[in-house]
């Protein structure tokens, strides 16, 4: 199976998972949203988005983004068009960290005003 559906097939998993998320194609790629609401997109490595690797922007509280990559920039990036709004970029790969992604996820979901899981932590 090619890359793209087998990473996007899991970062799917991830978003449709968190309460009343909706997934529509924006700016030519998938993206996921609460409450109207765009919390997460992909970037497919084969065109602009992507810039050659596969990822995923996400929406971040203030500072994360910053955190992230100065901790690990070979796995964070400031993506394009969002990057200056504090949106941090993950790349799907081999070394994804796909728990991690999650809690990620979930932190985003919130601040696009989704409700609150309160099965998890």
């Amino acid at each position: 199976m090619p890359a793209t559906p087998r990473v996007l097939a899991r970062l799917r998993k991830l978003c449709l998972a968190l309460p009343d998320v909706f997934e529509k194609i924006s700016h030519g790629e998938p993206a996921f949203f609460a409450k109207k609401r765009m919390f997460a997109t992909f970037a497919n490595a084969d065109n602009h988005h992507g810039q050659g690797r596969h990822g995923v922007w996400i929406k971040a509280a203030p500072g994360r983004q910053e955190r992230s990559i100065r901790t690990d920039p070979a796995r964070f990036f400031v993506p394009p068009y969002v990057g200056p709004s504090g949106w941090v970029g993950v790349y799907l790969d081999a070394g994804t960290r796909w728990d991690e992604l999650a809690d990620i996820l979930r932190d985003a979901h919130r601040l696009a005003g989704a409700p609150i899981d309160r099965q998890r932590p």
